[in-house]
């Protein structure tokens, strides 16, 4: 299935609890650094699903269009980490992180199917393919800094609401994938009180 012309659901401000005044000062100034860049730029994973929840985040995680190497031209205080996928880490006061990371897609030499695990290494990819990517249908929802929406492509919304774990596509082809995700979603479900689809 082409992902590409999914078009989400986004959550206007007034219709979600989610606030700057609840992140930390250090996420907010690379969102901040990376829109006034002229990127795209949003709080991803377990940061928007916490605060969603009511939950302060232990951490946050910024995922934009802009490459690796721009981000790290952007932040001089970063460093490139990572081989299989670069990421770049923005380095705070008192040994503060925020990890910055490209959209991601399957690299476009893997033939992939719904029945076929990824092997290959991730691409760069655009918002819709890098939720599609992600792990639990409430890691993907996205939080924009433009406008203080959430963007839903995958239901995460609803699945927060009914507390339930949902793996993003076919459950048997994302375990194959990577099979710790068996552990995250047990350890989610139980940390959270949720239900496993």
């Amino acid at each position: 299935m082409d992902k590409s012309d999914v078009a989400p659901r986004i959550i206007s401000r007034h219709e979600h609890c989610v606030s700057r005044k609840n992140m930390t000062e250090d996420v907010i100034k690379v969102l901040y650094r990376l829109k006034n860049t002229g990127n795209i730029a949003y709080l991803c994973g377990g940061g928007v699903r916490d605060l969603l929840q009511g939950i302060g985040p232990k951490d946050f995680d910024v995922v934009t269009d802009a490459r690796p190497s721009a981000i790290k031209n952007i932040f001089r205080n970063s460093r490139l980490v990572g081989r299989r996928f670069r990421i770049v880490h923005v380095f705070f006061k008192g040994g503060r992180i925020v990890e910055v990371s490209t959209f991601r897609k399957k690299a476009e030499f893997c033939q992939h199917d719904a029945e076929e695990p990824i092997k290959s290494d991730n691409t760069f990819g655009s918002p819709v393919e890098d939720a599609f990517r992600r792990d639990f249908t409430v890691n993907a929802l996205y939080y924009d800094i433009r406008n203080f929406a959430i963007i839903d492509y995958v239901c995460g919304m609803d699945d927060l609401r009914q507390k339930i774990i949902r793996a993003i596509g076919d459950p048997d082809v994302r375990f194959q994938e990577d099979p710790i995700r068996i552990l995250r979603g047990i350890r989610l479900a139980a940390l959270m009180g949720f239900t496993k689809e």
